[in-house]
């Protein structure tokens, strides 16, 4: 009774100081990538991006009743969420490790030191895992992995729960193992990643109820495969392939009513589930019975994505696919928006399309046709799937992409040299699986975690970007070059922790005791550890350039390490036990380790885990709408400038009245169906092109064919007629028929008074106006995207705004080739009837008295200014468009003769991100020129010197590097000098000339560095 109350009461405690910890720094709003969507459709019960969360849609919806009607605390109350389950995951993990290090102990009567030493071990491990890097990441908002590895703490804990309750009462123990089958049912609703925990479960199962033998673990192992592979293959999406199936059936074979094919399968399987429970009752077989159970609870959670259904066909304003019955559920369980990569045997990079076998087809798309009654099929897929030479093909094939900028990659990461086209052997396949995919994605963020980390710049293989860090200087400098003079940015880096390999070395100690003294368990442990990280890694098969860091995913090999981390404390105390009293060893090791591991951990990961006070994402979200006249149409392009947008329209109700349009979306007929509907006050979009002509299948993409029309210019109205068209002389056979068209050259008609009146362009500036807008679209192949942009250019005539976002892309074609006639007013780029030709960094023109009252006066910035206030890798990118729209703006005004305001401009890019917060980089140049030109000699010099000095600092840390630790950085040194060198030339530009030669001095001295050996 002792121990349990003792146990449960520090249990409580690690989970109230977890809870305090993640409360303390988590985001107070949303926060960028997918948080901004999950908390929206979590709010009003959405349909989010496949394969969806009902399970944490459901959860973040109760907890988001908490905000008690104030909507701007709905988000606050969601991260609570986050950090809620995140504790309660610390909780099962102190009672997971104590409970281990019960059973190492090898009695049930415990001596003082004996319980001192477990509880001792629990803390440690709980709290190293507490502030373990990414797990504390994960804890600060509203997004699935805290729950998810909450359901893998849980799921593991429960097992364990049933391990010692067997001893007592036998089968009847077997109530834990049904509890873990609707655990997991309920997982699958949040991530699948807790699929990963049963291989570890189903060895536990076997330690308990069998005879250890060589024979009998193996065929455990494969048994183990086996289960996970029939939930994760077979029973997950063959329910739901098998009720689209019979719902086909009856529907369009018997002719029944739409979802009577549903009715009737879910009736059978309940049918055949209590047949199937009462036969093996009746004939004693209580492992069928309880297995037949077991599913039945996985089914019972996996139930959840029901309400995606539900929710889908109430058609709410976000309905990703819109799986509005079982014969679009599977494709959106599937992923297939996604695409596919190959697992164990297919292409490399290398591989061209097979020219005698060009394509196979695929499965084919039913839809729901309501006028016929009837699941038509939209896209049969004929010739849809590509066939690839055979001999670029191989086994367990991890270089595949399509694109260049990662075949490169491919090729350095594998050390291969030559052609693209070459085949990679299969010995470069491994080496690039070991040194990217399992060295760089995997073991660099398990040392992140557990040694230390050197900054939170995503760095792609450089050696002075998202590395681990030791803090042990030789070891350090060996992997990373020097670290003595580190330049200030990089030793103050929020993100640069040193842990001195004490939470690895105690790890270690603890699998080392683990195996010496538990064997069964540690081989569970190490289950775990495995399937849930290096099982990851090859499960994912990522490509190189990732768009952000995925360390995220591997919390739960993380966790699994943290119960050795909390060993380690009970194997040193064991160790020391012959030197002193063991209560007093035990009590000495605990408050060391305490001290040596969680501790710094926590002094040291504080600062880059703190979110609080940040509202950068919510508030760039309302820049975005709030560069947007009324009733405008926005087009967004990824994740940080939608989710947020999403948020805050669905969330807080802000500028409903704009309506987002994703690119990357709109290439879907679901997506263009829900465009056309009214949402809030936002119209839906004025489209000419009836479903049938977008539906997937049709119209999926148009070439381009020169057939030498006479008129080359085709208005847009002409263009959407043609495409629009099912004439066969506006069809190409190329397999099979796609659209063509005939002309690049497109015209938009422009009504001056229209434009001038419902305030497109302002009256100033109404001698611009073009009488048409000449757009020469520049691709081979128009996209569905585009086709329906041009049908909407066509309706709208000018009657709503139109905006691009400004972080589409950095090329003509991301803007749809229209970006010669935009207009900068924020964050976001209206179409106007003006030409001003664009150029990469300086897209459209300016009208100053918006942009000045956007950008001065109306746009809010997240407290980015304040230096309590973490900024983090994504939201220091995103500065980078607002300081070059204040230089912008800038230099419009100096331009038009207003220097004052200009000045002030200037004035607030530098109050609003000081180098301390936002290190100065090449969007400050144009800063300090235009200092320079408004006469402002001495700020434009303190721009120019805290930049040389940034660049000079940089480089004289460069230059102690070895001529091969040169060549990993050369990118880096390359920019550092080119830097410099320019604010040389704008020193000399403006005839501060006296300046510009001690530049050029100290810049002369770097280039002749005896040291430089670029």
């Amino acid at each position: 009774m002792k121990y349990s109350k003792i146990n449960n009461a520090l249990g409580w405690l690690s989970f109230i100081i977890a809870l305090s910890v993640y409360t303390l720094t988590m985001e107070p709003t949303t926060s960028f990538w997918d948080c901004g969507e999950y908390i929206a459709t979590a709010f009003k019960l959405q349909v989010g991006h496949p394969p969806g969360a009902p399970t944490f849609l459901l959860l973040a919806n109760f907890f988001s009743n908490f905000a008690f009607g104030d909507v701007t605390k709905v988000a606050y109350m969601i991260n609570f969420m986050s950090a809620f389950f995140s504790a309660l995951t610390i909780l099962f993990l102190f009672w997971t490790i104590t409970a281990f290090a019960k059973r190492m102990m090898g009695t049930s009567e415990l001596t003082k030191g004996q319980l001192l030493s477990i509880m001792g071990s629990g803390l440690v491990g709980a709290l190293a895992y507490t502030f373990s890097d990414s797990f504390w990441f994960s804890s600060g908002e509203g997004e699935v992995y805290a729950m998810s590895s909450f359901f893998t703490a849980i799921v593991f804990w429960a097992a364990l729960k049933w391990d010692e309750e067997y001893d007592r009462v036998g089968d009847q123990a077997n109530r834990w193992l049904l509890l873990i089958t609707y655990l997991i049912g309920l997982s699958i609703g949040v991530h699948m990643l807790n699929l990963l925990a049963i291989p570890a479960v189903v060895y536990m199962y076997y330690f308990k109820k069998y005879k250890r033998s060589q024979k009998g673990f193996i065929i455990t192992g494969i048994v183990s495969i086996l289960i996970l592979g029939f939930i994760f293959f077979g029973l997950i999406p063959q329910i739901v392939n098998w009720l689209g199936i019979v719902e086909r059936t009856f529907v369009n074979t018997i002719g029944l009513p739409f979802n009577s094919g549903t009715i009737f399968f879910i009736a059978v399987l309940v049918g055949l589930i209590v047949y199937g429970l009462k036969w093996a009752k009746g004939a004693g077989r209580s492992i069928i019975h309880t297995a037949i159970l077991g599913i039945t609870f996985i089914l019972i959670g996996y139930s959840s994505f029901a309400v995606l259904i539900i929710r889908s066909n109430a058609n709410t304003p976000i309905d990703e696919n819109n799986p509005e019955d079982a014969v679009s559920l599977l494709a959106y369980l599937n992923r297939e928006q996604y695409g596919s990569t190959p697992l164990m045997y297919g292409q490399y990079y290398s591989a061209g399309q097979d020219q005698r076998n060009p394509y196979t087809d695929g499965t084919p798309v039913y839809v729901k046709d309501e006028k016929a009654g009837k699941y038509v099929v939209s896209d049969n897929r004929k010739n849809h799937i590509v066939n690839f030479e055979k001999k670029h093909q191989g086994v367990f094939p991890r270089m595949w992409s399509r694109e260049d900028r990662h075949k490169r990659e491919y090729k350095s990461w594998a050390g291969i040299k030559g052609s693209m086209k070459k085949k990679p052997s299969f010995s470069q396949n491994l080496r690039y699986f070991f040194r990217y995919q399992i060295g760089h994605m995997y073991l660099r963020y398990f040392m992140w975690n557990f040694a230390g980390r050197q900054n939170d710049i995503q760095g792609h293989g450089s050696i002075l970007k998202g590395g681990w860090l030791s803090g042990i200087p030789f070891l350090d400098e060996w992997r990373l070059g020097p670290q003595d003079n580190l330049p200030e940015a990089m030793a103050n880096n929020a993100g640069r922790n040193h842990f001195y390999l004490l939470p690895l070395l105690l790890g270690l100690i603890g699998l080392y005791f683990h195996y010496q003294k538990d064997k069964d368990n540690a081989w569970v442990v190490t289950l775990l550890f495995l399937f849930t990280g290096l099982a990851i890694i090859v499960y994912l098969n990522q490509y190189p350039l990732q768009p952000r860091e995925r360390d995220y995913a591997f919390v739960g090999s993380f966790y699994a390490f943290a119960i050795w981390i909390g060993l380690g404390v009970m194997a040193i105390t064991e160790k020391l036990r012959n030197y002193a009293p063991h209560h007093v060893t035990a009590i000495g090791v605990t408050t060391l380790s305490l001290l040596l591991v969680p501790g710094i951990m926590a002094c040291e990961g504080w600062d880059d885990h703190n979110r609080s006070g940040r509202y950068t994402a919510r508030d760039f979200a309302k820049a975005y709408l709030d560069s947007c006249d009324k009733n405008a149409i926005l087009f967004t392009m990824g994740d940080n400038d939608t989710f947020p947008l999403w948020y805050v329209q669905e969330v807080e109700g802000y500028r409903t009245d704009v309506r987002i349009v994703n690119l990357s979306l709109l290439n879907t007929d679901w997506y263009i169906d829900q465009m056309k509907s009214d949402f809030y006050d936002g119209k839906g979009l004025p489209l000419s092109m009836p479903h049938k002509l977008y539906r997937q299948g049709t119209r999926d993409v148009a070439l381009f064919q020169d057939v030498n029309i006479k008129d080359k210019r085709w208005t847009v109205s002409q263009m959407n007629d043609w495409i629009q068209s099912d004439l066969p002389r506006t069809k190409v056979k190329m397999g099979k028929d796609y659209v063509f068209y005939p002309t690049k050259k497109m015209s938009i008609p422009v009504d001056a008074a229209k434009v001038i009146a419902n305030g497109t362009v302002s009256p100033e500036d109404a001698h611009m106006i073009l009488p048409s807008l000449n757009w020469n679209f520049g691709a081979n192949q128009m996209e569905k995207k585009h086709m329906i942009i041009i049908d909407l250019i066509d309706q709208n005539k000018w009657e709503r705004p139109i905006y691009f976002s400004i972080t589409i892309g950095n090329s003509p074609h991301s803007y749809s080739y229209l970006w010669n006639y935009f207009q900068l007013d924020g964050l976001a780029y209206k179409l106007v009837p003006i030409r001003t030709k664009a150029e990469a960094g300086r897209i459209g023109r300016i009208n100053t008295d918006i942009l000045y009252e956007n950008m001065m006066e109306k746009f809010t910035w997240g407290n980015m200014e304040a230096d309590e206030v973490y900024l983090d890798e994504t939201n220091l990118r995103l500065t980078m468009n607002i300081r070059n729209n204040f230089s912008r703006l800038a230099d419009e005004l100096i331009n038009n003769g207003d220097t004052a305001k200009g000045v002030k401009v200037l004035d607030r890019c530098i109050e609003l991100m000081p180098h301390h917060k936002v290190q100065y980089n090449f969007f400050m140049l144009p800063v300090a020129e235009n200092y320079y030109v408004a006469q402002e000699k001495e700020k434009a010099r303190q721009v120019i010197e805290t930049m040389t000095d940034l660049y000079e600092e940089n480089m004289n840390y460069y230059l102690q590097f070895d001529e091969e630790q040169q060549a990993n950085i050369m990118s880096d040194m390359q920019r550092s000098l080119q830097f410099f060198s320019s604010t040389v030339k704008l020193a000399y530009a403006y005839d501060d000339i006296e300046y510009a030669d001690a530049l050029a001095k100290r810049f002369q001295n770097l280039v002749e560095s005896p040291d430089l050996k670029l």
